[in-house]
């Protein structure tokens, strides 16, 4: 039922009853699909939330009509290509029932990203090879993670001994195996249906159930658990909040993005008659501009849950409410970051903790590699997806070398520390825009004549630097380095009220979320 758009060379599998909306803002049906639809979604979360509230209706309820509205944003947006979200998870769900809570995550975990990569081979290699605008596989993808998310957390509850198993993997265990019912709502409610972000089934389960806010303390004895309700805060500043800074992130998108192309980079003429520093500058502000729409897309989708209720995360110290339970990114730390771990812990957050829970945590033979190979096949199957997940790679290992070497050398005075912030602020932009070029350009020849008008210069600097400065060995995941990152991460976490660290595509510098993970677990009995 495809249909061509006049606005643009664009197809959509979806609704054409937005066309003439997309003929006059000049944008790809599926796109306008998109943000139609995340915007119904945002009416419908604060629907949801005045009155099918958890205090007004059943679980069922709010499980069956939360299934239903995300199903009727699918069908809305990709047609019967959203199927494919039913047969992944009803399979999946099969898998789960069948094989049984000993091996059932790996079962799952191997077919959920196969079935993934096939419909992801189907869509650009047969349909539309090198379209960047909405696809039924986007929703696959976070579909794909709740999956195995979910197949190892039942794993964890149900057959591991507790003792074996890490802070964090306890608080998230479950302990039972969700309805047909939960499980579709898990994957499928219309709060992340398109643009996720990924949560954990507990804190989902928790929010449906309406126990975010109750709270447990020990008794007299120590043993028994007392609980009681804390008052629920309004989601609506934080909601407020968000939706300004996706008006302005699409604005710039709209505005500034289309003026500062990518491919720029690569024109003929550009690469024969630009100095250096001009190609550096165009190199960063040309990536800088790619990034609002990914601000766009994953604080709306932030704000949609908000508004339903569901993300509260607690208070500060200051007694203010954190709506930041699924928040996907932090943009001030991301634009000012001064290594490149830095900026890929506030990158695309949610996925680095999947990552870490699926893979990272649980490799026993080189857990970097493993996780950089996971992520790129998560991601997709355009070539430019695997250098720049190889270039990213090589980066991490250069940027823990760099810093495992010198930044003590810089903490003091605070002239001196400034002085090296500005340095690796410039070098981690660099090299970040660096990297993700190919991510962007998508093919092998674009990416690669990129990176041959650079004569491969970070590259080589990279491997200079390894062979040159000594690097400490991991032991099972952990490092000294990590560990050293990992009390960092605390405390830049107290500072800065934030959600933890995390990485972006890699756990090259895991979180440390393990303390309140289980804490805020620690009361909720599944």
């Amino acid at each position: 039922m495809a249909t061509t758009s006049t606005a643009s060379t664009t197809s959509t599998t979806g609704s054409t009853l937005l066309q003439p909306l997309s003929n006059a803002v000049r944008l790809p049906i599926d796109q306008v699909n998109f943000v139609v639809c995340q915007l119904f979604a945002l009416l419908a979360a604060i629907w949801f939330r005045t009155y099918l509230h958890s205090s007004k209706t059943s679980s069922f309820i709010r499980h069956v009509v939360a299934t239903l509205l995300g199903l009727y944003l699918a069908l809305f947006c990709f047609g019967w290509y959203a199927l494919h979200f039913l047969v992944q998870s009803g399979i999946s769900y099969c898998i789960m029932v069948i094989i049984g809570v000993e091996n059932m995550h790996k079962y799952c975990f191997v077919f959920a990203l196969g079935y993934l990569t096939v419909c992801q081979i189907t869509r650009v290699y047969i349909f539309d090879y090198g379209q960047y605008s909405a696809d039924f596989s986007g929703p696959m993808m976070i579909i794909t993670q709740k999956i195995t998310s979910l197949a190892y957390e039942i794993h964890d509850g149900m057959f591991r001994k507790d003792e074996e198993l890490t802070p964090s993997q306890r608080g998230l265990a479950v302990r039972r195996m969700p309805s047909l019912l939960e499980y579709l709502s898990y994957n499928c409610n219309f709060m992340g249906i398109l643009a996720g972000p990924l949560c954990s089934y507990k804190d989902y389960i928790t929010f449906i159930e309406g126990r975010s806010y109750h709270m447990t303390q020990s008794g007299e004895d120590g043993k028994e658990e007392i609980q009681y309700e804390r008052t629920e805060p309004s989601p609506n500043v934080a909601v407020i909040q968000k939706l300004l800074v996706c008006g302005l992130s699409l604005l710039f998108h709209l505005i500034i993005s289309k003026m500062l192309p990518v491919e720029y980079n690569i024109d003929e003429h550009f690469q024969a008659t630009a100095s250096w520093p001009t190609k550096v500058i165009y190199l960063y502000v040309s990536l800088l501009a790619a990034r609002p729409k990914y601000y766009f897309a994953w604080t709306l989708a932030d704000a949609i849950n908000n508004a339903a209720g569901f993300g509260f995360r607690g208070y500060d110290k200051n007694g203010a409410a954190r709506w930041d339970l699924i928040s996907n990114l932090r943009i001030k730390q991301i634009e000012m970051s001064t290594s490149f771990k830095m900026f890929l812990d506030n990158w695309n957050i949610q996925t680095a903790l999947w990552l870490k829970r699926v893979c990272y945590e649980r490799a026993s033979l080189s857990p970097t590699t493993q996780t950089f190979f996971l992520s790129a096949i998560w991601h997709g199957v355009y070539p430019g997806y695997y250098l720049t997940f190889l270039t990213g790679m090589l980066m991490t290992l250069v940027a823990r070398a760099v810093r495992n070497n010198f930044r003590h050398y810089f903490i003091e005075p605070p002239q001196l520390k400034f002085l090296y912030d500005v340095i690796t602020w410039i070098a981690t932009q660099i090299a970040i825009s660096y990297t993700v070029v190919p991510f962007v350009l998508l093919s092998v020849k674009a990416s690669l004549m990129f990176y041959s008008s650079w004569y491969y210069s970070l590259h080589f600097a990279c491997i200079l630097v390894l062979l040159l400065l000594p690097v400490k060995k991991t032991q099972k995941g952990k490092s000294t380095h990590e560990n050293v990152q990992l009390s960092r991460s605390k405390k830049f976490d107290e500072k800065d009220n934030s959600l933890g660290q995390n990485s972006f595509f890699t756990t090259n510098s895991i979180c440390n979320q393990n303390q309140e993970i289980t804490s805020r677990h620690s009361s909720l009995k599944q």
